[in-house]
């Protein structure tokens, strides 16, 4: 998969006490939106996705994050690998290593229930089918309270490469 651009990774030299947490992420367009994740508590967007557990393979969790987070059913078939993203963060006394994995993809009409962990029910994640400019926008502020503002620009900088090679056109 190709690396589309690497976050934090100039800031750190020594990586003691590692906390390695990959993810996949879904990339859902149609009709000239895309389908994201809003926070409406701390008003940004997000890919749909997240962590890959272990003994998971990356198509198994992004299957799985987008059923939980956004109630979308991904085609399988429709699955293609779109870019990484290597980020690399502060948090506490500890360095967050996460490569997060985009895939284009398609879905179903079919929309479930969201299955949220308690910190996205408490932010209130809600699916929007929202014109990329807008989003992008959104996540261009400077305070999203206690949200990583690099896990914000990595969206907002996977955003701006899709428009730049023409899936909105």
């Amino acid at each position: 998969m190709r690396t589309l651009f690497n976050l934090g990774l100039d800031k750190y030299n020594s990586l003691d006490n590692v906390i390695i947490r990959p993810s996949s992420r879904s990339i859902i367009i149609k009709d000239k939106n895309i389908a994201l994740i809003h926070s409406l508590k701390y008003d940004y967007y997000k890919f749909p996705g997240g962590g890959i557990e272990d003994e998971e393979s990356n198509i198994d969790a992004l299957i799985r994050e987008t059923q939980e987070e956004a109630g979308l059913n991904i085609i399988i078939s429709s699955i293609k690998e779109y870019g990484l993203v290597k980020r690399i963060e502060k948090i506490n006394d500890s360095y967050l290593v996460q490569d997060n994995y985009y895939y284009l993809c398609s879905v179903d009409n079919n929309i479930v229930n969201q299955n949220l962990d308690k910190y996205e029910d408490e932010e209130l994640f809600t699916l929007e089918y929202v014109d990329p400019v807008i989003a992008i926008e959104c996540n261009s502020k400077d305070n999203y309270g206690p949200k990583s503002l690099l896990m914000i620009q990595r969206e907002k900088k996977v955003l701006e490469l899709l428009i730049e090679e023409g899936y909105f056109n």
